[in-house]
């Protein structure tokens, strides 16, 4: 029998594969795609996954090196994934090796062993069970956990119990020190207890019945629900449903954040054992949930867009809700979008793939437009809460206490005072975005961007582009002058405003500043929910999925960011961010009032948005989209460099305009042209667009040009890197 030839995937920024030999005493017959080797990689030993078993190589076989250790008794990831993997690096032009290996936890990169290490389990001893509650009345931590174990009759593990309590540990050493809890060894995930489901509403339940219609075979379906609607209640039943049918559930969330909220929901009302995947999890913790997905054990799996490519046997759902947030494209290396890789994999395992959103982008109601997917509604919010009224505050020509009028001082004001939350929004951390000399103009800048130092804490200056940071100046380094003075607001300095201006009420900033330390989120939000009477003031992270049903005032503090943008998505995204922000109010019983800062009251833009017509205010940028031959409507590719010498970087994407007019003439080429934020991090950069009004055509034309630039000796000079989709321009 002739010896096979392994095509195998290995890590490294070369777009191809690389063939070996078996290792030596191995018979062929145990190798299968999906497995992985160790491999003599030049002078390195890499870990490699076999993508498939050939006949030849174009190498003589003499040449060829055998490959080292077989480090797994079955494949770890199976041909449909293989497939998907294999169809995203074509698709987005990027290395087989990096995108195989990348899909893997880290342990399993490494060469770890695929393998379940039992975690300790707690529940409560016979004792505990039958404690009384008032027992611990002076022990508040320890009779919260209680109840929680309490639930969980089975034992509950570590990832749960940081979902539900900050700082846990030291409460339940103490009650395992009283004999209350006792730990027991398990490795399957727990089953969670169920609660029962309220009703639902005519239109979720009419929504319903349309998605239960296409749960057999391929669908793509668009939940485009205001907020409040209760999409989250839809996902729940039909994820129920697969579960009763023996399938597993992908659902894919943007951000860490709101991980917690959705598993403790998800928990509460769902049967099945659910897995976790997201950067906040430790190394094994992610192997272990990764693990229990691919053989099967786990019912759902939550996760951040990383966790598309986790091997589901039984897969029969995927969910992606705000399929609209940017977070689901990857912005370095391998440039995916979660969002349309998800429609691909569904299509090809044959099941139906949820997208919702109360701002649907762009490309998705497009797609429905077009008959390529199903657009479902949820017009009104669920539960008799009606939509907040939203109202524009012109502030030209008036005095702001920094970034706040006094109409919306007075509002949050009335608001407090009435037991209620109000919620401010600005997105700009820091305390100030600026620091300039009063006499002579000298502004902060950092040393290796085209940016301004953003104050933080009102002693060092920190680059939110490159992470550099050094202390505050105390007087100007242009002309001496101490005259420095702070400009703008960021989110710190609303606080510190906002906390001198009430101090009778918890002013609380929710940023990516505040919320660094492991469990600080969730430790705010707890306070949130609490119902006190309170000031939120945040970035982003606050109009994202939370529920806040005592908040019945937002106040946006600067709405006009997104309407002069060279980024043509800019209008899209600023439509999108108001009314997710403007969803945090009034989601309970209470009405809801939203005041929106503006120095341009009168741009059609806005006004829309002011009647919550969300779908109106799509057409009109669709319209203007259409007409400047812009996606939807046109595909685009974006070839970036970087290099410390601007004119290597421009050097080498002329070079490159050059081959893809000799081996792509029918793409359309603008630039090379400097990035619009030119040096970062003390590299120069540079972009030239490729665009073409069919996705093959475009398609087709990197694919010849990709191997000419890996060869040209330009581009050894410099950092490259195409993003094919982009969605961000600078």
């Amino acid at each position: 029998m002739k010896t096979p030839v392994l095509r195998m995937a290995v890590p490294g920024p070369l777009r191809r594969v690389f063939d070996y030999l078996p290792p030596a005493g191995c018979d062929a017959r145990r190798l299968q795609p999906g497995m992985r080797l160790r491999l003599p990689f030049g002078r390195q030993q890499r870990v490699g996954v076999l993508l498939e078993l050939a006949a030849d190589s174009e190498v003589p076989v003499a040449r060829l090196r055998r490959a080292g250790d077989l480090l797994d008794e079955t494949p770890l990831l199976p041909a449909d994934l293989l497939t998907l993997m294999r169809w995203a690096s074509r698709y987005y032009q990027h290395a087989i090796g990096e995108v195989v290996l990348g899909s893997l936890p880290a342990l399993l990169r490494q060469g770890g062993a695929a393998e379940i290490r039992a975690e300790p389990l707690w529940r409560l001893s016979p004792v505990g069970r039958d404690l009384p509650p008032e027992r611990l009345s002076r022990a508040p931590k320890q009779a919260a956990l209680l109840q929680t174990l309490a639930r969980w009759p089975g034992g509950i593990g570590a990832d749960i119990l940081n979902t539900l309590h900050r700082n846990w540990r030291p409460a339940l050493a103490r009650l395992r020190d009283k004999g209350w809890v006792e730990t027991v060894t398990t490795a399957p995930i727990p089953a969670a207890p169920f609660d029962a489901a309220p009703a639902l509403n005519p239109d979720q339940q009419t929504v319903l019945e349309q998605i239960g219609a296409s749960l057999d075979g391929y669908r793509c379906l668009l939940l485009d629900g205001v907020t409040g609607s209760g999409k989250t209640e839809v996902y729940l039943r039909v994820i129920r449903r697969r579960l009763e049918a023996g399938r597993q559930v992908l659902v894919l969330v943007p951000e860490i954040g709101l991980t917690p909220q959705l598993v403790q929901r998800f928990r509460a009302r769902l049967p099945g054992r659910i897995a976790l995947l997201h950067s906040g999890l430790s190394d094994r913790e992610r192997l272990n949930d990764w693990l229990r997905c691919a053989r099967g054990e786990a019912d759902v799996l939550i996760g951040t867009r990383s966790a598309l490519f986790t091997p589901l046997p039984r897969l029969g759902l995927i969910v992606l809700d705000e399929e609209h947030d940017l977070s689901f494209k990857q912005q370095e290396g391998f440039r995916y979008h979660a969002r349309d890789l998800a429609i691909v994999r569904a299509r090809q395992a044959g099941i139906p793939v949820l997208l919702g959103s109360a701002t649907p982008s762009l490309e998705s109601l497009h797609n429905a437009a077009r008959g390529r997917s199903q657009h479902l509604l949820l017009p009104q919010r669920a539960g008799g809460a009606r939509r907040p009224r939203l109202r524009l505050l012109d502030i030209r020509h008036r005095r702001l206490e920094q970034g706040l009028s006094s109409q919306l001082l007075a509002a949050v004001r009335q608001h407090l005072e009435a037991g209620n939350q109000a919620l401010l929004f600005l997105n700009r951390r820091g305390y100030a975005p600026v620091l300039m000399c009063n006499d002579c103009g000298w502004h902060a800048r950092c040393l290796r961007c085209d940016a301004h130092l953003t104050v933080h804490d009102q002693r060092r200056l920190h680059c939110h582009h490159c992470d550099s940071q050094r202390p505050l100046d105390r007087q100007c380094p242009d002309c001496g002058s101490q005259g420095l003075q702070l400009v703008g607001a960021g989110t710190e300095r609303v606080e510190e405003t906002l906390a001198a201006r009430f101090p009778d009420y918890p002013v609380l900033r929710i940023d990516r500043d505040s919320t660094r330390r492991k469990g600080s989120l969730d430790t705010l939000l707890k306070q949130v929910h609490s119902g006190r009477p309170m000031i939120l003031v945040g970035t982003q992270m606050l109009a994202k999925g939370h529920h806040f049903p005592n908040v019945t005032l937002v106040g946006m503090l600067d709405a006009d960011h997104g309407l002069f943008s060279a980024d043509f998505r800019a209008s899209e995204r600023m439509g999108q961010l108001l009314l997710q922000v403007a969803g945090r109010a009034g989601r309970a019983e209470q009405p809801g009032e939203v005041l929106i800062q503006t120095r341009q009251p009168d741009n059609p833009l806005l006004q829309p948005l002011l009647r919550h017509d969300y779908h109106g205010f799509a057409q009109t940028l669709l319209a203007e989209r259409a007409e400047a031959q812009l996606p939807p409507f046109t595909r685009l590719a974006l070839l970036r460099a970087e290099c410390p010498d601007p004119q290597a970087a421009l050097a080498f994407l002329q070079e490159a305009r050059a081959q893809a007019a000799r081996l792509a003439p029918r793409l359309q080429l603008f630039g090379p042209l400097p990035a619009p934020m030119q040096r970062r991090a003390g590299r120069f950069r540079a972009q030239l667009l490729f665009q073409h009004n069919q996705r093959g055509e475009l398609q087709q034309g990197l694919a010849r040009l990709m191997p000419e630039l890996e060869g040209m000796k330009s581009a050894r000079r410099v950092r490259w890197s195409i993003d094919v989709d982009p969605m961000e321009m600078f």
